[in-house]
């Protein structure tokens, strides 16, 4: 278990380069999310994407002019150029570099958008007794291109990218209970079973993050995931965009519970 700490003191941490890795397991109880930087001319159409497909692109932040890399809706004294481990760069569509800041990239004409992160969830999956194989393994989650299509906004569209973790059945379904409460952070699960159905043709070699063992009577749980706006990128082919690197998330100082529904 990571020692206790603080949204700011890990972002501090990240700054300073003293953490450059993954983010699940630090800072509990608070919401960490996605990241994906943009050209402001592309903006409107990515954020029109979003509001067309909430589970895979949950927004719970954006920037509120062209050039902006302070959101102080999400976090004291947080930069966003400077505060997640890996960024990811994208040029016409086709990952060139990854790198661990960003600011001397950064230009006035870059929107940012911040969407909510399946770690959210787990804590609460954890917190209900469940196990979540990726956590118990101490591996990125692992994460699979699907047939499942996404709506089209403009330029971007294409298919669904899900997470997955194994469950017995009865576990899947309290799952389906929890998450359900979350639907800033990917709410319920899109699939239980058979991988093959959403395109999947073999579980064992996950497009993103790392395999999970999976035992003798449990089902694959496959979540929407915030690896999705990457598929979309590539497709659509801006100029130039941030993301972050999977499972390395901005932690932000929203607390898990605010975004709880009832």
């Amino acid at each position: 278990m990571n020692q206790p700490i603080s949204p700011l003191e890990l972002r501090q941490r990240i700054r300073s380069g003293e953490h450059t890795g993954n983010t699940s397991g630090f800072s509990q109880g608070f919401v960490q999310g996605n990241l994906c930087i943009l050209p402001k001319d592309w903006a409107n159409d990515f954020l029109q994407f979003c509001q067309l497909n909430p589970k895979p692109c949950p927004l719970i932040g954006m920037a509120a002019n062209p050039g902006e890399y302070r959101l102080p809706s999400l976090g004291q004294d947080l930069d966003i150029r400077t505060d997640i481990p890996r960024y990811r760069l994208f040029k016409q569509g086709e990952l060139v570099d990854e790198v661990t800041d960003v600011s001397d990239l950064w230009n006035d004409d870059l929107v940012t958008f911040v969407l909510g992160c399946s770690f959210s969830f787990e804590e609460a999956l954890l917190a209900d007794g469940l196990e979540v194989r990726n956590v118990t393994e101490g591996v990125n989650v692992p994460m699979y291109r699907t047939n499942i299509e996404c709506q089209s906004a403009g330029r971007f569209g294409g298919t669904m990218v899900v997470s997955m973790r194994p469950m017995k059945a009865a576990d899947a379904i309290r799952a389906v209970q929890i998450c359900t409460r979350f639907p800033s952070v990917h709410g319920a699960p899109v699939h239980l079973g058979d991988p093959s159905e959403i395109g999947i043709s073999d579980i064992n070699r996950p497009d993103f993050g790392d395999p999970v063992t999976i035992k003798p009577g449990e089902l694959p749980v496959f979540w929407a995931c915030g690896v999705t706006p990457q598929v979309a990128l590539e497709q659509a082919r801006p100029p130039f965009c941030i993301t972050h690197s999977p499972g390395c998330m901005l932690v932000t100082d929203l607390p898990n519970s605010r975004l709880a529904v009832m």
